[in-house]
């Protein structure tokens, strides 16, 4: 019989602002020795909710100076820690696969015996469907919630449906005695809670005490599994206020309010003016840009940060988003701004900045981050990044149907089927790649045919026989070997997109040896292209493992979120627009937005009470809420901001781009975060030169620069014929005499050189036929 749950003991410190990621780390490297010393290092477990910053950590407490010789700490994330207990109280489960879990639930849904309500009929059309349904049963199940658990609260048909299939799911999982990742933690805490088969005392045997780090993202499965772990021995929970961003996600409220009476809060101020030390014990001067970051993450303006406490109420500050501004303060915070016309430019403005700051500092690339809204942006941002000379170091596994590798595995699983179904034709005997007129060019075997042609020399319909076998994997294996696949991606492909490749080759020779073992689909080329189709289809880019610190070194680019246990020298957030902070769309695509206020079953905050929202929110006063929805998520979004400021050691950079209206017009839609910044007395946005003049590294931003200067100065001179002012064509003649005559007379390529004439009779109204 389970025990009941358990509650929190021990001691809670709060930082009451969001700190610096260097006076963060050095706290908790404080708070680590004191309970090494007392306990001994081995004895101490130290536990962050989240993976990410994960690495930083450990680099921290091994730091740290021992009484008693070298330390060797014990650093895990919660979940890590969770599917270790599990698996020493079952060894034999098998944890469910990203491909497995998306193939299980297909058969699930397919496979459903009530009816799919017509909505859902319908969504399952649109491309992200698998995906945002995907999400949301994860989310109910680290949740736990079932459909017993919500039909009392009458939730709509969509949600009824979607909680019974997660319920056939996770039976299903465990008739076949699989366990889903998003299933570890809260099926360990009824297992440590209960202590089935002395489970706890083996697991906290070692444990003499606890350091539970990031606590403010503690959610409530999370905490009963902490109390769970240090029934017998010390609790230390370390947190910050204003900077939960993932347990707020699904839980209002400050964390201090959720842990009941047993666990002592002791809430620590962070005065603004004094310096500090970092976690390797070196001192700093507090960065210019602390003072935005506080007001991103609390609503205080400088006049306040020097002159006021934090004292009981929150929202008492006059420098809320529906507050009035006071007095200049003596306090500046101060960051910097680019903007720049579209979003191509504001990369290569930021490339230009990341060079010229290495050479003013000497930085070595790894002392870089460029932040982005979503993981979805990575890809995108990092290659044009390299594109512009800057090296990158994030590396992932993008989506799969942007792999060229992985779309030749599939071409080549796709004609192995033909073969299998029609005999060894795709005109094997007359050499003839189209020997079947009848189909057509979007014909899935014509489309592979044309893919093998292009990217294998060579190819020919007897490389697929002499690849074949009875086994698909050792097939997969054999072409691979065949066609040096992986001598070609390391040949055709820099470093990170063929450590990417690999990945991806890796992940598809998986997914065959699965086929081969499992009964959810035939261990032939036929169910291998079925699971392959429906993983290439359902894939979402960087869902996996995202290393952003490889040994080769580069510039970090990530989501914002995953700065938060992170910091850098300089740190450039992107996509500063209203269309993405705080945005339109919040939680998921799969309903509409006013749908989502009426779910109040959905697994996240969907109808927030304007004092929750207050008391969760020192950033907003419950007086001026409007939408509650809207404006507790936007709130969320705003945090992601200060989170990812505060990683910033010496500079932080605020990026925008213009939207276009319509011929030379463009608009800027700054979000509204950067224009409170803006209007904040004691806050000072400047701004960052885009003028050409700059110096200009990498050749591709040379070649960019050089395109765009005609066009650029028929602009400027139609700006100033706008505004009543007088153009200096003296300046643009000389430029363009200068132009001309590198093109002339310079060593300049033709292609170059035509291209450049192109900008100018573009930029004269021109048109150009391609005859």
């Amino acid at each position: 019989m389970a025990s009941p749950s358990s509650t929190l003991e021990g001691t809670c410190k709060l930082r009451a602002e969001p700190a610096p990621s260097d006076a963060l780390f050095a706290w908790v490297a404080a708070e680590y020795a004191a309970l090494a010393d007392e306990y001994g290092p081995r004895n101490v477990l130290v536990l962050k909710r989240h993976p990410a910053g994960l690495e930083r950590l450990v680099e921290t407490c091994s730091g740290v100076d021992a009484a008693a010789g070298p330390r060797s700490p014990r650093v895990e994330s919660l979940p890590e820690h969770a599917s270790k207990a599990l698996e020493e109280y079952d060894p034999t489960l098998d944890r469910l696969e990203y491909e497995e879990r998306i193939e299980l639930v297909s058969l699930v849904i397919d496979g459903a015996s009530r009816s799919v309500p017509a909505y859902l009929e319908r969504a399952a059309e649109h491309e992200s469907f698998a995906r945002d349904v995907g999400q949301l049963l994860l989310e109910a199940t680290r949740q736990r919630l079932r459909l017993a658990d919500v039909e009392a609260d009458d939730p709509h048909e969509c949600l009824a449906f979607l909680y019974a299939m997660n319920d056939r799911f996770h039976a299903e999982l465990e008739d076949r005695g699989y366990v889903e990742r998003a299933d570890v933690v809260p099926r360990t805490v009824d297992l440590l809670e209960s202590n089935a088969d002395g489970l706890r005392d083996r697991v906290t045997e070692s444990i003499d005490a606890v350091l539970a780090v990031e606590f403010e993202e503690y959610r409530r499965l999370d905490r009963r599994y902490l109390a769970a772990l240090t029934r017998d021995a010390d609790l230390v929970c370390l947190g910050e206020r204003h900077a939960s961003v993932e347990r707020t996600r699904v839980e209002p409220g400050r964390i201090e309010d959720l842990v009941g009476d047993d666990l002592a809060v002791e809430v620590l101020e962070d005065p603004l003016g004094e310096d500090e030390s970092d976690d390797r014990g070196i001192g700093r001067r507090k960065p210019s840009h602390r003072a935005i970051t506080r007001f991103l993450a609390t609503g205080k303006g400088p006049q306040e940060q020097r002159h006021g406490g934090e004292g009981d109420n929150e929202n008492e500050g006059p420098d809320r988003e529906n507050g009035d501004g006071g007095d200049e303060p003596n306090i500046t915070g101060r960051a910097r701004r680019i903007r720049t016309r579209t979003a191509r430019e504001q990369v290569r403005t930021v490339a230009t900045e990341i060079q010229a700051l290495r050479d003013r500092h000497g930085w070595s690339f790894d002392e870089f981050a460029v932040a982005v809204p979503r993981i979805e942006r990575v890809p995108e941002t990092r290659t044009r990044l390299r594109e512009a000379g800057v090296p990158t170091a994030t590396i992932g596994t993008p989506a799969l149907a942007e792999d060229p590798a992985v779309n030749e595995l599939y071409a080549f699983v796709t004609l192995q089927c033909e073969r299998e179904r029609d005999g060894d034709g795709i005109g094997a005997a007359t050499g003839d790649l189209h020997a079947d007129r009848g189909r057509d060019a979007g014909d899935p075997r014509e489309v592979s045919l044309e893919r093998l042609r292009a990217r294998v020399d060579d190819f020919s319909p007897n490389l697929l026989e002499e690849t074949a076998g009875s086994s698909v994997s050792r097939s997969l294996e054999r072409w691979i070997r065949r066609t040096d696949l992986k001598g070609r991606i390391a040949r055709e492909e820099e470093w990170i997109d063929a450590r990417e490749a690999f990945a991806g080759v890796s992940r598809v020779l998986e997914i065959a040896r699965f086929v081969e073992e499992t009964d959810l689909v035939g261990p032939d080329w036929q169910g291998l292209r079925r699971m392959l189709r429906r993983t290439i289809q359902y894939d979402a880019p960087y869902v996996h493992a995202v290393e952003t610190q490889p040994p080769t070194g580069g510039v970090t680019v990530c989501a914002a979120a995953d700065l938060k246990y992170d910091s850098r020298e300089a740190v450039f957030l992107l996509d500063l627009t209203d269309d993405t902070y705080p945005g339109e769309q919040f939680l998921t695509q799969l309903f509409p937005t006013a749908w989502l206020r009426e779910m109040e079953t959905y697994p996240a905050v969907t109808d927030p009470d304007p004092s929750d929202i207050a008391e969760t929110f020192a950033t907003v006063d419950r007086e001026a809420v409007g939408d509650p929805f809207e404006t507790y998520h936007a709130q969320r979004a705003r945090r992601r901001l200060a989170l990812g400021a505060r990683a910033a050691r010496s500079h932080l950079y605020c990026c925008s781009y213009e939207r276009g209206a319509g011929g030379l017009r463009r608009t800027f839609d700054e979000s509204r975060y950067l224009q409170l910044i803006d209007a904040a007395p004691g806050l000072d946005l400047e701004d960052v030169s885009t003028e050409t003049g700059a110096a200009i590294h990498g050749e591709r931003n040379a070649l960019e620069a050089l395109l765009d200067q005609p066009r650029g100065e028929l602009e400027r001179i139609l700006r100033e014929a706008s505004t009543g002012g007088e153009a200096d064509l003296g300046a643009t003649e000389e430029l363009f005499e200068e132009i001309a005559v590198v093109l002339e007379e310079g060593d300049v390529d033709p292609e170059l050189a035509e291209a450049v004439r192109s900008q100018f009779e573009f930029a004269a109204g021109e048109v150009i036929r391609d005859d």
